[in-house]
């Protein structure tokens, strides 16, 4: 991923926390008849390898955990807040006119060595662990244990798990830092009073974002 030092994030902490609060990421592997991308929702254990190990699980009728062996390259893709940033945002477009469009985004690239996993037991903790995730803030959280017995234990065979230890994390935050002050904060005002909550959303992170 092409990253400008201006956009650029270094602290593992902060992507590590980027990909725990947007947890649908994009696994890609290369095939020998291409390369082939499976969206899943993962956990970050963030004290297993030198990054963290991410963890998720497939259909077993997809493809991909054939296309792709163990020990194989993979990179996953996270993304958060973006949104387009309109130049009449800037405050330079009255002085001299010399702007254009850009776009606003937040992403997270995460490199690592391939597993799948069809152990029985090492599944369903994993989807124990998911659902307790997903389920916390609910008022009233759903288990798997509220299902029939043995009802999740015959759907294990449906399934196979995926494990990516992260050997390299790459993250980008592009939310205007390039940009002079006066046009950093008509961006912050400008999305922060639209009544697009993605756009107020990405105006919240150019405002956290703004160099001091």
């Amino acid at each position: 991923m092409y990253i400008p030092p201006s956009f650029a994030e270094h602290d593992v902490e902060v992507m590590h926390a980027f990909i725990e609060a947007h947890p649908l990421g994009a696994l890609v592997t290369a095939s020998p008849s291409g390369l082939f991308a499976t969206h899943l929702p993962l956990m970050l254990d963030r004290g297993r390898g030198a990054h963290g190990t991410l963890q998720g699980h497939i259909a077993r009728a997809n493809p991909h955990h054939e296309l792709a062996a163990d020990g194989a390259e993979a990179l996953v893709l996270f993304t958060g807040a973006d949104s387009y940033v309109t130049p009449s945002l800037y405050a330079s477009k009255a002085v001299h006119g010399k702007v254009v469009p850009t776009w606003n985004y937040v992403a997270v690239h995460a490199h690592g060595t391939l597993r799948f996993v069809t152990e029985p037991t090492a599944l369903r903790r994993h989807l124990e662990q998911l659902t307790a995730r997903h389920e916390a803030a609910r008022p009233r959280p759903w288990s798997i244990d509220d299902t029939p017995e043995g009802y999740v234990d015959k759907l294990l065979g449906a399934i196979v798990g995926v494990e990516i230890e992260i050997t390299r994390l790459d993250g980008k935050w592009k939310m205007s830092q390039n940009r002079p002050a006066e046009d950093i904060d008509g961006v912050i005002e400008g999305l922060s009073a639209s009544d697009d909550p993605r756009e107020r959303a990405v105006g919240e992170v150019v405002r956290a974002r703004r160099p001091l």
